[in-house]
């Protein structure tokens, strides 16, 4: 039986996979894209029964596509942290770890799943995901030194960095390609002290696309809220989901957006929550047509231009009380 492994492109999802590879290798066909394409159950065939593995994906956004499977006689398992809809599938060949607390993310429960196997990746993947405190309390617990911590911390920020972009074609690497590059070590910290080429176009990358977004201009500030403008240009791209988590951490008390031009006068919006009260990102992001993601962390995939101050209303209203 053929075995599909189906992930976001972005740390979460990357780092879930390797955790579940290590412990379990298989060669399996890899169905990944940039962080927002998220329907990717849909590019699982159903002419014939498959183990199908999907990871830090909305259950709700491809309900219609696992149905299918599942009626096709595949089996799947569905691991993820964002809201999965009203009902889960009810099926003898439906597995599911689903956990939407704010404080959790699919790579710590598939490290749960694991006993804690390949404990640091999961470390990586909860700093990826901005879950600084957790990742900091987790190698604290696990006897890391402040340096490998930073360490860690710095390659999950990277990772996740990665999977932003319109298209694969703004990534420094296709996620299925940084996947198979970095699945290699059994330990991150192996990882970045051999320094291979990826890591270091993927750090450098990073720098340099980190220091023009945090000089891009203000588009509204609040007490409770600020939003950033970046233009139609493959770095901004690239750095808008990074940049709306480094504004959370620099602003904790303040909602954060990032909205990025599109061709066609619409935009790409990420949002984050204000970490003293990491929720209600979702509630934001669905009261517009492609919006979406989990409480702490929202998006919306495409704005017209004519919403715009909608949103930017919606995002100093709704955190004010």
């Amino acid at each position: 039986m053929q075995t599909y492994d189906v992930f976001n492109g972005d740390a979460d999802g990357i780092c879930a996979l390797i955790q579940l590879r290590l412990a379990q290798p298989c060669n399996s066909i890899l169905i990944t894209g940039v962080k927002r394409d998220i329907a990717l159950a849909l590019q699982v065939p159903v002419d014939s029964p498959a183990q199908v593995n999907i990871l830090d994906i909305s259950l709700d956004k491809n309900r219609e596509a696992v149905d299918g499977l599942l009626a096709a006689g595949c089996s799947v398992f569905y691991v993820d942290h964002h809201f999965p809809g009203d009902t889960l599938p009810d099926h003898p060949g439906f597995t599911a770890l689903i956990d939407t607390q704010p404080t959790t993310c699919t790579s710590l429960q598939v490290d749960q799943y694991l006993n804690g196997q390949f404990h640091n990746w999961a470390i990586t993947a909860a700093f990826g995901d901005n879950l600084n405190a957790v990742g900091e309390e987790l190698a604290g617990k696990a006897g890391l030194s402040a340096d490998q911590t930073e360490a860690l911390k710095t390659l999950g920020v990277c990772i996740n960095y990665n999977g932003y972009g319109a298209t694969v074609e703004d990534l420094h690497f296709h996620p299925a390609d940084l996947y198979r590059a970095f699945v290699k070590f059994e330990d991150p910290l192996d990882l970045i002290a051999s320094e291979p080429a990826a890591w270091q176009q993927l750090r450098d990358g990073y720098a340099e696309d980190m220091a023009k977004g945090l000089a891009a201009p203000v588009l509204n500030e609040t007490v409770t809220s600020l939003v950033i403008k970046l233009p139609d240009e493959a770095w901004a791209r690239r750095v808008s989901g990074v940049l709306g988590n480094e504004l959370a951490n620099r602003n904790p008390d303040k909602a954060c957006a990032i909205v990025t031009e599109k061709a066609g006068g619409h935009y790409l919006v990420s949002i984050r929550a204000p970490l003293s009260n990491r929720t209600g990102a979702d509630e934001v992001a669905r009261q517009f047509p492609t919006g979406g993601g989990r409480k702490a962390a929202a998006g919306i995939n495409d704005l017209p231009a004519e919403q715009l101050d909608a949103f930017v209303g919606v995002m100093a209203e709704f955190w004010a009380d």
